[in-house]
């Protein structure tokens, strides 16, 4: 007897695990934990310029942005990043007023090498000062276009290797090369990531963490279809919009049924956000996961001083108080008023404090959530035919102008 079927059971999570001990083999991000960094470190040493200036979109900026912002203020830098990565002409110019562009290495990232929001801005740069060998660094696929051109050229590049999607490439030449350039310490970010590999892989408390947390999401995921996460730092906006695409673009997809999946994706800052949507998780419809990540050390003791104000003496009890306990006990409250509620599915995230470490960990283990996210939905976490068909309509539009 032959028997065939479409059925698609809930996935057990040992077999959850096998496919992604499978796609290891071939999706390329998981291994980067492993990449020799020598070759970035050595570059980044020759750099002369004070203006690093990344021109690139999307999954090519939005990782890299997200550790800079995280770190930047508990650095000592001599070099400051800045981001190209949008074709708002305002956005442009005010960006080039303020920087010295004699004084400044541009970094081309695409990983296809056409990438027209890029390629726009890296023209309009051309036409601003000379750029060569001496001022321009790419990063790209070897065989793209982009690539050709730097060789041309005689333009120093670095790859992005074929088998790390865009929105997964933070830990290769991507993010670690700018990061190096500007003095971060690119070797703590890979102990960050291969420390949360390894609890992963071994089937210890990342994985254990990550498989319960997964298959929640996805087995209520007609219930609790909007995850939120609210981020108790200033430092974490940039992590929010890098979970944004990364979540939105992995997990938007038609699954091996012809069936629409999607988790929506949304990311605010305590304690600001705290006085907006929070009145939409507590009293609005039960349709919001809510992950709060809290920061445990902020490295600053800045603390709310003994100032006497007439009229608001009442207030006087938060004199001397440090403002990361502030922030924390904010972080804290809204924990409990959600947990109170016992109806709206919340976990909480304590990142250690502000290091390349615990960034990286944090990062890391949302990209191994995404993955074991698509396992459990049964779809590919890695393509994007939904941006793909838009990019070819812009293209065509272009063309016929």
């Amino acid at each position: 007897m032959n028997y065939q079927h479409n059925f698609n059971p809930t996935i057990s999570n040992e077999d959850v695990f096998t496919e992604i001990l499978k796609e290891k083999e071939t999706i390329g991000y998981y291994n980067l934990v492993k990449q020799d960094t020598s070759a970035f470190k050595e570059y980044a040493s020759t750099v002369k310029q004070t203006n690093i200036v990344v021109i690139g979109i999307g999954g090519s900026t939005l990782g890299t942005y997200a550790i800079y912002k995280f770190l930047k203020h508990s650095k000592t830098l001599t070099k400051q990043l800045y981001f190209l990565e949008t074709t708002d002409p305002i956005d442009i110019k005010s960006k080039i007023e303020a920087i010295d562009l004699e004084d400044t290495l541009f970094v081309v990232i695409s990983k296809s090498g056409t990438t027209i929001e890029t390629v726009s801005i890296f023209k309009y740069i051309n036409s601003l000062v000379k750029c060569d060998k001496n001022n321009t660094l790419v990063i790209t696929e070897h065989d793209s276009k982009l690539n050709t051109y730097a060789q041309a050229n005689d333009i120093k590049t670095f790859p992005i290797p074929k088998d790390v999607g865009g929105r997964f490439s933070v830990f290769s030449a991507v993010g670690l090369l700018p990061l190096a350039i500007v003095g971060m310490n690119i070797d703590d970010i890979l102990q960050g990531i291969k420390k949360t590999s390894e609890s992963f892989f071994k089937k210890e408390e990342v994985y254990e963490r990550l498989i319960k947390k997964a298959r929640f999401f996805t087995e209520y995921k007609n219930s609790f279809n909007i995850n939120v996460v609210f981020s108790y730092s200033s430092r974490l906006e940039g992590f929010n919009k890098w979970y944004i695409q990364l979540w939105g673009e992995s997990l938007g997809k038609v699954d091996i049924n012809s069936t629409r999946q999607g988790l929506t994706p949304i990311g605010i800052i305590g304690p600001i956000d705290q006085h907006s949507f929070l009145q939409l998780i507590v009293e609005g419809k039960r349709d919001k996961t809510v992950t709060v990540i809290k920061v445990d050390d902020f490295d600053n003791n800045l603390k709310i001083p003994s100032v006497k104000l007439k009229g608001l003496e009442e207030l006087d009890y938060i004199d001397g108080i440090e403002f990361s306990s502030l922030i924390n006990k904010q972080a804290d409250a809204t924990i409990a008023s959600i947990n109170n509620l016992n109806d709206i599915p919340c976990d909480v995230i304590t990142i250690d404090g502000v290091c390349e470490k615990a960034i990286a960990s944090l990062m890391f283990e949302y990209e191994l959530l995404t993955s074991v996210c698509a396992k459990f939905m049964y779809i590919n976490a890695y393509d994007q035919p939904g941006v793909e068909s838009g990019k070819k309509i812009l293209k065509e539009q272009l063309a016929r102008k």
